[in-house]
């Protein structure tokens, strides 16, 4: 791809090598992830010793929602590398590091230290957690949130074969971000697919590829390893959506639980601690009638990729479902026309 700029033809830029890929991501970090995340050089903190002598190339805290925030192991990889020889047996060794739990609380204890020895970090936390207990907030995170995000520079035709075979590791830990650089002459301009905004959403998977992945996919791919009382949460919310049309349809996909009224009306990601419900409505609707739980605007890709209007509301707890359910009820009552 060539993209072109004011006159000026922008080429496709070879890096040298993975570090100066690697020092690209550093430098642009806030750029290519926002600015309500902070990113930590791995290969410059952590000894060869640790993470099984696997270091992965950064640490990535998305602090957008600082009630539930998102931590990722970065592995940064040029698409030159052999798949199967280098990028998957890496990969692979983070899912080890993942399920243990003394390697986890290590990583705890290392990332605290890291941050308290070096003031800007440590500054960059306190700013956004305020008063909020910093090795508390590790801990919980990284026992709440457990994603390896893979950035390349091009596509690897590898990679949907393996998420299709591997669900319940590469299709459910691993996140995929292809990061581009463009030269002409002095000049620099990046692309990134997906925005980091949607790096849930598919990526190297055309509709084939997800039809067979999902084929695979049912509750329980979603509901295991989450607390009883988010699983009660969903069963309660399905049941009671249920009750207004039993012919509804419950739909588990890869990326999230769609209820289907002849068509996609609710999708329903399933967290660990919450469940985020995206309802095909407009936000400003949804602002007037849900007052007890917390929305989030969406991005406009994100909403493309929903087809349609839509705002998420996260639900940790039953105190309000009342109103959650007269939000949705319009969306799922039978021969539902209504254009909300």
């Amino acid at each position: 791809m060539i993209i072109y700029k004011d006159d000026e033809c922008y080429t496709k830029y070879s890096y040298k090598n993975e570090s100066e890929f690697e020092s690209d991501i550093i430098n642009n970090a806030s750029i290519f992830f926002g600015n309500k995340t902070i990113y930590i050089n791995a290969k410059q903190k952590i000894n060869s010793n640790f993470l099984d002598n696997s270091i992965p190339d950064g640490f990535l805290f998305n602090l957008k929602y600082l009630e539930d925030p998102e931590f990722y192991i970065v592995e940064v990889e040029l698409m030159a590398h052999d798949f199967y020889s280098h990028i998957f047996p890496q990969i692979t060794r983070f899912f080890a590091f993942f399920k243990n739990y003394e390697t986890r609380r290590e990583l705890i204890e290392k990332l605290y230290s890291i941050i308290n020895s070096e003031n800007n970090l440590k500054n960059q936390f306190k700013d956004f957690l305020g008063q909020n207990e910093l090795y508390k907030y590790l801990s919980d995170m990284i026992e709440n949130s457990q994603n390896i995000l893979l950035i390349v520079d091009g596509e690897k035709k590898e990679l949907p074969e393996i998420i299709n075979t591997y669900t319940d590791t590469w299709g459910k830990l691993v996140k995929i971000q292809i990061i581009k650089r463009y030269t002409s002459n002095s000049d620099v301009i990046y692309t990134m697919e997906p925005e980091f905004e949607a790096i849930e959403y598919p990526l190297f998977q055309n509709a084939e590829d997800i039809d067979q992945l999902n084929d695979k996919i049912d509750e329980e791919f979603h509901l295991s390893n989450t607390k009883e009382e988010i699983q009660g949460i969903y069963q309660t919310i399905k049941n009671k959506l249920l009750e207004i049309n039993e012919k509804l349809v419950f739909n588990p996909q890869k990326y999230y639980i769609s209820v289907v009224n002849e068509k996609n009306v609710i999708f329903i990601k399933i967290r660990k601690k919450k469940l985020r419900i995206i309802p095909l409505i407009q936000l400003s609707v949804i602002e007037k009638k849900v007052k007890n739980y917390p929305i989030f605007e969406l991005s406009e890709s994100v909403q493309n990729f929903y087809n349609g209007p839509c705002a998420a509301i996260d639900v940790d707890n039953l105190n309000y479902i009342d109103e959650l359910i007269d939000l949705l009820n319009p969306l799922v009552i039978r021969n539902n026309g209504k254009d909300l």
